[in-house]
C-alpha cells in the first residue's frame, strides 16, 4: 500500500485571503480554485509537477470554533533571519500568540490573521536543507499512540522514536510530521481547525486503506457531511485521540 499526504486542509472564514497570506509567508504559489476553495503550492519541479503535500483553505463559518490541533514550523538559517521572519509576519498581519511556551523559549509563537498559531524556529540543523517550511506538528496527548497509524497513513519513515516525540520523513527528505506529547494539552472533542487528507497512489481499493486505518485504532467520523452525496469521495476517520483525517479516492 503506497500512500500520499496529500494536503494540509485549513477552515478559514475567508481562504483567498488567508490562502494569499500564506502563500506570502511561506513563498509558495497562490492556485485558486474558485472562492470557497484555495491551495497554496510550493513551485514545480522541472516537469511541471506541483510537490505534495500542498495547502488547501476551504470555508467554514466559524473555524474559530474548532481546536488547535496542527500547526506549521517555519525556517530560520540564523538568529537575525528568525527575527526578520518574525518581523515581517508580523507586518503582514500575524500576531504574537501565547500558548504557554517558556519566557525563554529558542522560538516565536504567532498566529495567523485568522488566529491560526504557527511557529517561526530558531536555527536548527536538521532543518538547514529546508526551504521556509520546517514542517509539521501534531500536537498528542501520547505520541507513540499515535505512531502507527500516522505511519502508516502518510507512508512516511519513523526518523524519530522517543516516548514523547515521533518525526516521521517523507522519502524525498521535505518537511517531516512531528508528533510531540503535550501533558497540559486540554482534552476536547471540537472539530480541528485543520486536518490532513491522505489517498493511497498504487491503486489499493479505498475501502482496503481505510480498514487498514481503522484496524490500527481509527474511526469513522461524522463532521456532517452527506454520505449519500456522490460528489463526495472521501472518508472522514478520526485517530484514537480524535484527530481528523480523510482518505481520499485511490490514484493508480
Amino acid at each position: 500500500m503506497q500512500m500520499r499526504l496529500e494536503e494540509l486542509v485549513i477552515d478559514s472564514r475567508d481562504p483567498r485571503a488567508l490562502a494569499a497570506w500564506w502563500a506570502e509567508a511561506l513563498g509558495w504559489e497562490l492556485h485558486p480554485e474558485g472562492d470557497d476553495e484555495v491551495y497554496v503550492r510550493q513551485a514545480a519541479d522541472a516537469d511541471g509537477v506541483y510537490p505534495f503535500p500542498e495547502l488547501a483553505f476551504c470555508t467554514l463559518e466559524h473555524p474559530e470554533a474548532g481546536r488547535e490541533g496542527i500547526h506549521l514550523d517555519l525556517n530560520s538559517s540564523s538568529p537575525e533571519d528568525q527575527q526578520a521572519t518574525v518581523e515581517r509576519l508580523l507586518a503582514q498581519g500575524a500576531t504574537r500568540a501565547d500558548v504557554g511556551q517558556a519566557p525563554d523559549a529558542p522560538f516565536v509563537v504567532l498566529a495567523d490573521p485568522e488566529g491560526n498559531n504557527l511557529c517561526v524556529l530558531d536555527p536548527r540543523p536538521e532543518y538547514a536543507h529546508l526551504g521556509t517550511l520546517a514542517g509539521y506538528t501534531l500536537a498528542a496527548h501520547d505520541a507513540q499512540a499515535l505512531k502507527e497509524l500516522w505511519q502508516v497513513a502518510t507512508g512516511w519513515a519513523v526518523t524519530r522514536d522517543e516516548p514523547d516525540h515521533v518525526i516521521l520523513t517523507p522519502p524525498d527528505g521535505g518537511p517531516p510530521v512531528e508528533i510531540i506529547t503535550r501533558p497540559t494539552m486540554a482534552t476536547s472533542t471540537a472539530k480541528l481547525r485543520s486536518h490532513f487528507d491522505v489517498r493511497a497512489v498504487d491503486g489499493t481499493p479505498q475501502e482496503d486503506v481505510v480498514e487498514r486505518l481503522l484496524a490500527l485504532g481509527a474511526t469513522r467520523a461524522d463532521i456532517g457531511q452527506d454520505a449519500d452525496d456522490p460528489l463526495i469521495s472521501w472518508v472522514v476517520l478520526e485517530d484514537p485521540e480524535g484527530n481528523e483525517l480523510c482518505v481520499l479516492a485511490t490514484q493508480g
